[in-house]
């Protein structure tokens, strides 16, 4: 099964000033809120601790109002809370928050896995599968950036493939509240617990190509049941870890 191969670039006809001008705002948008998130979830803010505007806004060159404006995204994403006149700090989930919004990603996975099965078409399928390879190359590597970047877009892929928008808003919702913890955990992984990761994705990607719908329901529901752990077991050790008395 081949992946699908892009359309040539010089194919694409030449776009009027006017029309690139009208597209530079929103990639300029785009660029510094993917900047923003990757920088929160990488755990670069304590959690609960407020967000250094005028530090961020001098090391991505832009003013208050753009990174604003991706505070409010961010916010209705779940991963950080806005403060009234005086900016925004980083949510910080109770270990209750963080196994109930687990179990409901998981629940909306296992859906979205079963519909996946059901409505994904043989070039999707070629592209997790070159997404799944790529994630390997990661692992392989121990490159926990790029990992976990591929891990959460081919997770995003089978929701997607549902064909329930519903499902991916809600999805979409959840996915951003989670997404910091997930990073956490992930670092702070044992190595055991990363293969059993990777195993488990090769699961995912048989049961996908074999559009096992019930059977990569459960996977998916397990799999995510394995991070729900994970992450809360990192939690309660970074609580334990500040609690525990400095020594003299």
């Amino acid at each position: 099964m081949k992946p699908v191969i892009p359309s040539d670039p010089t194919s694409v006809p030449v776009q009027t000033e006017a029309v690139d001008a009208g597209r530079e705002e929103p990639s300029l948008h785009g660029e510094i809120l993917a900047r923003l998130r990757d920088y929160i979830v990488e755990g670069n803010i304590p959690d609960g601790g407020r967000v250094p505007e005028r530090q961020l806004c001098s090391m991505f060159g832009i003013s208050r109002t753009p990174l604003r404006e991706a505070l409010k995204v961010l916010a209705s994403e779940g991963l950080v809370d806005l403060l009234p006149n005086r900016g925004a700090r980083v949510r910080q989930l109770s270990e209750r928050e963080l196994g109930e919004l687990f179990d409901v990603m998981g629940g909306l996975e296992s859906l979205a896995g079963r519909l996946a099965c059901e409505n994904i078409t043989d070039e999707e399928i070629a592209e997790i599968e070159r997404l799944h390879y790529e994630m390997y190359g990661f692992y392989l590597h121990r490159d926990m950036h790029g990992y976990f970047r591929i891990n959460q877009l081919i997770h995003q892929k089978i929701v997607e493939a549902s064909r329930n928008a519903t499902l991916l808003a809600t999805y979409g919702n959840f996915a951003g509240r989670i997404r910091r913890i997930r990073y956490s955990a992930n670092f702070a992984r044992k190595r055991e617990r990363w293969g059993e990761a990777m195993r488990e994705h090769e699961m995912i990607l048989e049961a996908l190509r074999r559009r096992a719908g019930s059977e990569l329901s459960d996977i998916l529901f397990h799999h995510l049941r394995n991070k729900r752990t994970a992450a809360i077991e990192h939690l309660s050790e970074a609580d334990a870890a500040l609690s525990s008395p400095v020594p003299a």
